[in-house]
């Protein structure tokens, strides 16, 4: 499974009170799970900034990771940026096992 990082910001309109954002969020993730019951769900926080939420998954591919951005678009009312993430303790093996520079 790959790790995908996915920023979201809400439409203006998707949501009208705080207790809609959570029902929003019920609504969201009920589609994500019916669509692609393989994505696992890492960790999701709430952040300051030009967006609204920062979500970490792992996907089998960059296909299901596509299809979990745009279910959230869609019923999340929402714009969404999708990233391709390594683990850090896998990005220096992969730095051990490249060859060396001249």
């Amino acid at each position: 499974m790959a790790t995908f990082i996915m920023l979201t910001r809400l439409s203006a309109e998707a949501a009208s009170s705080p207790a809609s954002l959570e029902n929003l969020e019920n609504q969201v993730m009920k589609k994500v799970r019916a669509e692609c019951p393989e994505v696992k769900w890492l960790h999701s926080y709430a952040i300051l900034g030009p967006y609204d939420y920062l979500d970490i998954f792992e996907a089998a591919d960059i296909e299901t990771a596509t299809k979990v951005s745009t279910l959230v678009r869609i019923y999340g009312h929402a714009t969404s940026e999708v990233w391709a993430a390594t683990d850090w303790g896998r990005f220096k093996q992969l730095i051990h096992e490249m060859p060396h520079a001249a």
